[in-house]
């Protein structure tokens, strides 16, 4: 069986499913390929922490929040300027789902869920006329006019042109595995390999410091890698730190022959500060500093790694306690991937190079950003500036 459509979009992530709104809405016959039976499923996953669409800071810190090598200037001012938070809310209005934005900065649907949005935006896309063909894993991809496209179920299809939007390797489970890296490697498109981002790291903890501190939050910290600090929060986990704090600091730790932490327990007291509240104590110098300077579980468990004498040195290290770190957890455990297609390899309307008429979008690019809402927006961006590309390109 061989059908030929004008744009095929092959990913039916929230990259894949926003690609096809917006070239159906522009008049394009339209056929979604996805290689599981229905879409939408890593958008699902990540609608049990709440859905988290976007975030309402000021837009030149929001695009302060992407990062990848070797990045075309100006690369993230104008995409999200193309598709930008606000215009993310309006489109939620529009499937009929309110939005709200936490104290956090973070955008949520009112409902915290996921499935009925994409509920409704599935009937959209019917509706514009989008033809869904589930249990379709692309397998490979021939230049030509039409473009010809084989799956891993026998079927082939034709297309004037194509959005890929496969997704990166985390969470395989739903169908985001990396697997086109070998279909492009074939064609000769340069990648950098996927690497785990916002993701835990490791450090063998003590068993005194897990039977104390695991599973418990260290909240109000300032934690740092190099000249890099970022507020927020770390968990003690069983295999090392997991947390807001680390998914930011992620690219710099990865880029060390040697990562590390440094964490500031009390960011609001001087060490001189902490030094005061300790007065004439001469002993049970950690002890004491537990009650004056209200330090957590977790932060006395860490801290009692080592034996201390005086108040100075135990300031010293509540300030500034480093922590090394080995490696990443598994690209699998991650909550989305660095590494992808190299930004060299793409125009600023996102086509390949060496395949005009082929646009990428979403998390197969080589671009990180921390949680937060920045990653959804990142994946209707790119999304959204492909499609209107493929539109263009098409009309020609």
């Amino acid at each position: 069986m061989s059908t030929h459509t004008q744009l095929a979009v092959i990913g039916g992530g929230p990259a894949g499913l926003r690609a096809a709104e917006v070239a159906a809405s522009a008049g394009l016959q339209v056929t979604l390929f996805d290689a599981k039976p229905s879409v939408g499923r890593k958008f699902l996953v990540a609608g049990k922490g709440g859905l988290n669409l976007t975030h309402g800071e000021s837009f030149d810190r929001f695009i302060t929040r992407y990062s990848g090598p070797a990045q075309p200037a100006e690369t993230w001012e104008k995409l999200i300027a193309g598709f930008d938070p606000a215009a993310l809310r309006e489109w939620a209005a529009g499937l009929g789902v309110e939005t709200f934005q936490a104290t956090s900065g973070r955008v949520y649907p009112k409902a915290l869920k996921a499935a009925p949005l994409l509920r409704r935006w599935i009937e959209r896309l019917r509706g514009l006329g989008v033809r869904f063909e589930m249990n379709h894993r692309l397998t490979s991809l021939a230049p030509g006019n039409p473009y010809q496209l084989g799956f891993s179920n026998g079927t082939t299809a034709a297309a004037d042109s194509v959005i890929l939007a496969l997704g990166g390797g985390s969470w395989t489970k739903t169908g985001s595995d990396g697997a086109w890296q070998e279909i492009f490697e074939k064609l000769g498109i340069s990648q950098n390999p996927l690497a785990p981002a916002n993701c835990g790291w490791e450090h063998e903890w003590s068993p005194e410091v897990l039977a104390a501190a695991e599973g418990k939050p260290l909240k109000n910290i300032h934690v740092s890698v190099g000249d890099q600090t970022v507020i927020g929060e770390l968990m003690v986990t069983r295999y090392g730190l997991e947390g807001g704090a680390i998914y930011q600091l992620g690219a710099t730790l990865r880029a060390m022959p040697e990562p590390a932490l440094a964490i500031d327990f009390k960011p609001t007291f001087t060490h001189e500060q902490l030094v005061a509240k300790m007065e004439s104590v001469r002993r049970d110098f950690l002890t004491e500093a537990r009650v004056r300077w209200k330090l957590s579980d977790p932060a006395h468990a860490i801290l009692s790694r080592h034996t201390w004498t005086d108040a100075a040195s135990l300031a010293r290290e509540a300030k500034h306690c480093v922590i090394g770190l080995t490696k990443p957890r598994p690209i699998d455990e991650a909550i989305s991937s660095a590494g992808g297609v190299c930004w060299n390899e793409i125009d600023a309307n996102l086509m390949l190079k060496k395949l005009p008429g082929i646009f990428v979008a979403g998390e197969m690019i080589d671009w990180e950003a921390p949680t937060g809402g920045y990653l959804m927006q990142g994946c209707f961006a790119t999304a959204t500036r492909a499609a209107k590309s493929a539109v263009e390109w098409i009309s020609r």
